[in-house]
């Protein structure tokens, strides 16, 4: 790994000749899956206008509070240019006329005006506020419920990191818009016409020359967007790697310790970390540049105005009052200059980050039902592969011309070496793919021409790698079915020889597992997921090694249990255990794709096959390791 100083001077050479921006775009386009960066040009701003005018659209249920908040901007804005403009008539009128009513009188309106300015500044932030939520949580519920039905090879591509940046950061990106690209170009807009228009009132020799110091300020807001982003932006990506190199070490930290890893990882992390605090020292430099730069520039303004507006006032062209006001009003001219500015740089950010949650957006989810798609059976009768073919996404072929009748109710167990294609046959049963060649059948009907909420209900899972989620025990046995009631989920972990270590625990069915169900042992978790399918009570049951982390006394308990749940269901197997499969109705052997062999276990004992081979190396094995043991 490079040194932090190296890895500095490397950010130094790229950020200085302008190559670091587009770095970060492919880093982007890699954290979502693309296969490059989206090329600049007008292809792509017309599609970022497309979008725009997309997100505009979706904005339209909240026209009416918007509209609300920017009134309510504009009469707050209003409200602010009348303190200049009457401090200027009591200094110029008031006071050289010793005229105390007039002076309480206007002392007590500007009082009331300051009081409902600030009441009604105070509402719109609140209303804002609340529009922004509102507006965060549609969005961020719209893509988390599109995420969930993408196809999985575009959820591997992204990764998980790549998930929750497009949930967090690039929806509140896209939330503040309504702030950058409507309400705080509206404001500040009216707010500098209606200041410029009062500075011309004034004195429009004085407006002249605050105007030709504008450029000024605009050009220092613009250098900081163009130089001290960039800078933030590749923190960002920095913080985010070394974030997810944490969840990795920690996720494996077994790994680590078993291979002495410590030194190497804390290495590696003081190293990014190091890198990072040295890009924040750059960013601070810039920042503290253009500090400078405003602190230089407002007192020149002010500087100027009294300058200027002096020798005005001695030639009898101006009055005290009227440079006073002039002052505030410039200061006022200030603030939407640089808010607009600003708000066109937080813009492209924005946009970049809707570029990418409307990407996602118009991604096609996996498999969407067909026009007059049918319900799911009530019961299978039949399950069948019709010469199916299947290639993952940018892979080789791992299923050819498979064939298989399953009837109704019936075990089939799949057998074979690894890589032979018994993962993509269950994969394909529970249609987390679909066949690129053939057809699946289940009572004769095409499973795509079925509703795929409707089926998947059909279905039970048990996997090998089991996955538990960080809650209770109870609530990963009724995942499949949250209405279960107590007694039922007790029943099923009865039936799974749950309840039994279950009640060692102090808090019993209420003991949180652990993220993916880390303070449970290997087999405990494996049977907390066989109830949690025992619960669901599926047509359609998929056990894949599901028995694999089970000691021996454990799997004859699971094995009754399985015996009492796979009646009148369709049940497909993987396993390599004989125990397992030795009672399936059907054993299908599998070799590269293919189905070499299928029967009853008493069959193709018969055909003195590849089934007959594999069971003997398995005894054989058993044998061996019962007299290793005896020794």
């Amino acid at each position: 790994m490079p040194s932090s100083r190296s890895a500095y001077q490397e950010f130094l050479r790229a950020f200085r000749s302008r190559e670091l921006q587009k770095r970060l775009e492919r880093e982007d386009a890699a954290s979502r899956g693309a296969e490059e960066a989206p090329k600049a040009g007008p292809e792509r701003r017309q599609k970022r206008r497309n979008y725009l005018w997309d997100y505009i659209r979706w904005l339209k249920p909240f026209f009416v509070p918007i509209a609300l908040v920017v009134v309510m901007a504009w009469m707050t804005a209003a409200m602010s240019l009348v303190m200049p403009r009457a401090t200027m008539y009591i200094i110029d009128q008031v006071l050289p006329a010793g005229d105390r009513r007039t002076l309480h009188i206007l002392g007590f309106g500007l009082l009331g005006i300051l009081i409902v300015q600030q009441s009604l500044d105070l509402l719109r932030n609140w209303r804002t506020a609340i529009l922004n939520a509102r507006v965060l949580f549609r969005l961020r519920q719209r893509l988390y419920a599109h995420l969930l039905r993408l196809p999985l090879h575009k959820l591997s591509a992204m990764k998980t990191g790549g998930l929750t940046s497009r949930l967090s950061g690039d929806v509140d990106a896209i939330t503040g818009m309504i702030q950058m690209s409507l309400i705080t170009p509206a404001v500040a807009g009216l707010k500098i016409i209606l200041t410029i228009i009062m500075l011309l009132l004034i004195n429009w020799q004085m407006a002249l020359a605050a105007v030709m110091l504008m450029p000024l300020i605009i050009t220092l807001n613009l250098v900081y967007l163009r130089r001290v982003r960039p800078i933030y932006r590749s923190m960002r990506h920095d913080r985010a790697e070394i974030d997810g190199r944490v969840v990795e070490t920690f996720g494996g930290v077994r790994v680590v310790r078993a291979f002495g890893r410590e030194k190497s990882e804390e290495k590696r992390y003081a190293q990014r970390h190091h890198t990072v605090i040295r890009k924040v020292l750059l960013a601070n430099w810039y920042e503290y540049l253009i500090g400078s730069g405003w602190g230089f520039v407002i007192p020149l303004v002010g500087l100027v105005i009294i300058w200027f507006g002096g020798s005005l006032a001695l030639r009898g062209a101006a009055t005290v009052g009227g440079i006073i006001a002039f002052q505030m009003y410039l200061m006022m001219l200030l603030m939407p200059v640089s808010a607009i500015v600003r708000s066109y740089g937080e813009m492209q950010h924005a946009m970049a980050a809707l570029e990418r949650v409307f990407d996602l957006l118009e991604t096609r989810i996996d498999k969407p039902d067909r026009p007059g798609a049918l319900e799911a059976p009530d019961a299978v009768e039949s399950f069948d592969f019709d010469a199916v073919t299947f290639r993952y996404p940018q892979g080789e072929i791992v299923l050819q011309d498979f064939s298989l009748t399953v009837p109704g109710g019936a075990t089939v167990a799949l057998v074979g070496p690894s890589g032979a294609g018994k993962t993509t046959v269950t994969n394909l049963v529970a249609r987390f793919y679909d066949p690129t060649e053939g057809v699946i059948r289940v009572n004769g009907i095409d499973l795509r021409d079925i509703r795929l909420e409707r089926y998947r209900r059909l279905l039970g899972i048990v996997q090998q790698d089991v996955f538990l989620f960080d809650g209770t025990i109870a609530e990963n046995i009724a995942y499949g079915r949250p209405d279960a009631d107590s007694s039922e989920i007790e029943d099923a972990a009865r039936r799974a020889n749950v309840h039994e270590f279950v009640m060692k625990f102090e808090k019993g069915y209420d003991t949180l597992v652990g993220e993916r169900g880390v303070r449970l042992s290997g087999g405990q978790a494996q049977r907390v997921s066989i109830a949690r399918a025992i619960l669901a009570d599926p047509r359609i049951l998929i056990l894949d090694e599901a028995t694999s982390n089970l000691d021996s006394d454990s799997e004859r308990l699971i094995q009754e249990s399985l015996r009492a749940l796979l009646a009148d269901r369709t049940t497909f197997i993987i396993a390599h255990r004989l125990s397992t499969i030795v009672n399936a109705d059907l054993i299908v052997v599998m070799e590269q794709g293919r189905a070499l062999e299928c029967g009853t276990h008493d069959e193709l004992m018969e055909r003195n096959g590849r089934y007959r081979a594999m069971v003997a190396l398995q005894q054989r094995g058993l044998s061996e390791s019962a007299a290793w043991a005896a020794t």
